[in-house]
């Protein structure tokens, strides 16, 4: 860690500073009681502890086990609780609501369709609940002075071949709620290419989508992502920075890849907790975040499943503030970047940067300066009075 600077935001302000999430999975963020709740309303007898508080642990600690089994068993256990119209609505605002509590004020929520049919609802069925829940969940935040908008991203299985169905389902309702399209899961053996008919199809239709890719798999899978099928957006892409050379005297040479990715400023999903989890990185410290962002790619930070890795934006945010020292302006200038990588209208990007990010940060920056003016007159008082 660096030297602590005197404007280090502190967690409070952290929690309180206005954030936005480009990458975060409604199957990996449910709270451990409405799984035990709500396996108990479905019968499901497979989760492995029935205590809340042990339920959440056993989801860190098996994501954090470095058994692919494992994390992928986590999530057979929430897809398992969310295969019913009222089980869907209720993750979903309860998503909603615990996104506002922690200062996140625009959200964009993936999900697999495909993965919540088990009980007889169809596509739409399913994503009208979650549309219903995120709505619902906006309402309460706003009950609890809270404010949040949230926009779902539809994504379809890799290894399935149910890619283009799930892109005009995206497309159908891309103004009831949503707002693109993703592809997840293994990327080793999957390569994007595989779906090409999904990536023409919403192109065609001017529709916007991002792929998680060079999380694990590494520069092919960006360099397909970008210039076979043509994301907005990578999700994660932590391995751009394989392409990217910095030599002892710290002089940084960028690879062709890199250099396109932060000309095109392309957006990067990063999410610290859950690359540390899955190998991309060693520790936060190393994270190649720390370099992307003095290198002025177009870096934002995200959460990725907030059960499994036990973590909020606010958490995120916190570690890179302890790893790199950052301050409220790097927080800022992070958000900004993700504000501006939304898929929403630009006009509405742009008004919740200038009405709702900036002068959220300006307020807290302010609080700061006043701090200081207190502080300041006080130390040299203390000082005059131990020379006299």
């Amino acid at each position: 860690m660096q030297s602590q600077n005197t404007s280090t935001p502190t967690p409070d302000q952290i929690r309180r500073a206005p954030k936005v999430l480009l990458h975060d999975h409604l199957d990996g963020g449910l709270r451990p009681g409405t799984i035990v709740d709500l396996a108990r309303a479905v019968g499901y007898a497979g989760l492995p502890e029935s205590d809340p508080d042990k339920l959440g642990t056993w989801f860190r600690e098996a994501a954090d086990s470095g058994s692919l089994e494992r994390y992928l068993e986590t999530f057979a256990h929430t897809c398992a609780v969310m295969q019913t119209r009222e089980a869907l609505v209720r993750v979903a605002a309860e998503c909603a609501e615990d996104l506002a509590a922690d200062g996140v004020v625009y959200a964009e929520i993936r999900y697999a369709p495909e993965q919540h049919l088990e009980a007889g609802l169809t596509l739409e069925e399913v994503v009208e609940a979650v549309n219903e829940g995120f709505r619902e969940g906006e309402r309460r935040a706003r009950e609890d002075g809270n404010r949040i908008r949230v926009g779902a991203l539809l994504t379809a299985m890799r290894h399935a071949a149910r890619s283009l169905e799930i892109a005009e389902l995206a497309n159908r309702y891309r103004e009831l709620g949503v707002v693109g399209f993703d592809i997840a899961g293994a990327e080793a053996g999957f390569p994007p290419t595989r779906h090409l008919d999904a990536f023409e199809y919403l192109k065609r239709e001017n529709n916007h989508f991002t792929i998680h890719a060079g999380e694990a798999f590494g520069l092919p899978s960006i360099w397909q992502a970008l210039q076979w099928c043509g994301a907005d957006r990578l999700g994660h892409g932590v391995r751009i920075i394989d392409d990217i050379q910095v030599a002892e005297d710290g002089t940084v040479e960028l690879g062709r890849l890199a250099s396109y990715v932060r000309d095109k400023r392309i957006p990067l999903e990063m999410c610290p907790t859950s690359n540390l989890q899955t190998a991309a990185a060693p520790s936060y410290a190393e994270h190649p975040i720390g370099l992307l962002r003095r290198l002025h790619f177009r870096v934002t930070v995200n959460t990725d499943n907030r059960l499994m890795s036990g973590t909020s934006m606010s958490r995120e945010f916190d570690h890179l503030v302890e790893a790199f020292d950052y301050t409220l302006d790097d927080l800022q200038w992070f958000t900004v970047n993700a504000m501006k990588s939304a898929f929403i209208p630009f006009d509405e990007r742009l008004a919740m940067i200038n009405d709702v990010i900036k002068p959220g940060y300006a307020e807290l920056k302010a609080e700061w300066l006043f701090q200081q003016a207190v502080v300041a007159p006080a130390l040299a008082s203390g000082s005059a009075a131990s020379q006299g």
